[in-house]
């Protein structure tokens, strides 16, 4: 294993600051440091509190990861880091010190995209992923799924979000039921006491037009509506919200929506392997509802370890090192951050940075 690349991934696309280092699909170290709690009080990411977080945690996250894993600067072969999509400012962050850290150990510099990264993970728990495999990645800001016939550099989407993407609506209803932010854990463990059928709501882009149009894709502005309006009127009735079943009932429709169009998914185009990522594949009914509906379609279900599905360095650096290890060309050392690279571009090349110029 010693001579596969050792590669360092940066990750600040949001509000986490991500350091991971990898050699092969072997995870080293994975430091995270959050600043979650600077956000809680406004219900959500602030852009320019993040960047400035990113700022004062970089270098000390860096430090701590490589400690964890025993090795030092001089022993990376590459440098692997978010260059998009996400928060433009935090990306400028991790970009900005992926550049000076390759620049200054004259390592090769990787910018890779968000998403893929978040594919690229599960690698280091369940070894090289079968191609093709369906992927739907779920998470605050993305509700995606894609086609991988090669990690390395062809990731075609088949449908995304079209409104609010799963994990912000996970938010939004935690605050109608007067829940914590971030969203996802507080409604999962309140749905654990509830009733997932006590409440009928409504199941986005499943109607046979919807269907019709956007098939793979997602919608879930809708039903964080229809959850809204239910609460507020029992509030004006002076009855009690059943939070539990609420939530229950919230998240059944989520993991139902999700999991039918990634079967689906995978059916349209005969791939029998489906991934799951991002924040939400954290959710306990979504891993549940999938790998029941996956065992009944005999399709193979792979998800990371939940701690492995938020933002992290070590999808950064796992992507990182698959591209090294395909022998794929660096991105050049005047790379921008993209804040809405499309996931079909892996890594930044030196043509795409030159038609941002």
């Amino acid at each position: 294993m010693a001579d596969e690349p050792l590669v360092l991934g940066i990750e600040t696309s949001c509000d986490e600051t991500g350091v991971g280092i990898v050699r092969g699909y072997s995870l080293l170290a994975d430091a995270v440091a959050s600043s979650v709690d600077q956000h809680a009080r406004f219900g959500g990411v602030v852009p320019e509190v993040a960047s400035r977080a990113h700022l004062e945690a970089m270098v000390p996250t860096v430090h701590r990861a490589l400690d964890d894993a025993g090795v030092t600067l001089s022993d990376v072969d590459a440098i692997a880091v978010t260059a998009g999509p996400g928060l433009a400012g935090a990306l400028l962050v991790g970009v900005a010190a992926a550049k000076a850290y390759a620049l200054a150990l004259d390592k090769p510099l990787y910018g890779v995209n968000h998403l893929a990264a978040h594919v690229a993970v599960d690698t280091l728990e369940h070894g090289p992923l079968p191609e093709p495999a369906i992927a739907m990645l779920v998470s605050g800001g993305h509700s995606s799924l894609l086609l991988v016939d090669d990690l390395t550099g062809d990731v075609q989407p088949l449908g995304a979000t079209i409104d609010d993407a799963a994990g912000e609506a996970f938010d939004k209803v935690a605050r109608v039921l007067g829940l914590p932010f971030p969203g996802g854990p507080p409604i999962d463990k309140a749905a654990r006491e509830g009733d997932p059928a006590a409440i009928g709501f409504p199941r986005g882009l499943t109607g046979p037009r919807d269907l019709a149009e956007h098939r793979f894709d997602f919608s879930f502005s809708g039903l964080k509506t229809a959850v809204a309006r239910w609460v507020e009127t029992r509030q004006r009735a002076g009855e009690p919200v059943p939070v539990a079943d609420v939530a229950a009932s919230f998240q059944e429709a989520v993991a139902d929506v999700l999991t039918a169009k990634a079967i689906d998914a995978c059916r349209k185009h005969g791939v029998d392997t489906l991934l799951i990522g991002g924040g939400v594949a954290a959710n306990s009914r979504l891993r549940a509802l999938a790998a029941d509906r996956c065992d009944a379609a005999r399709i193979r279900l792979r998800v990371p370890r939940p701690k492995l599905c938020t933002d992290n360095g070590a999808m950064v650096a796992a992507l990182g090192s698959r591209l090294v290890a395909a022998g794929v060309t660096p991105s050049p050392l005047d790379l921008p951050a993209d804040s809405s690279l499309p996931v079909t571009e892996v890594v930044m090349a030196a043509h795409e940075v030159g038609a941002e110029t």
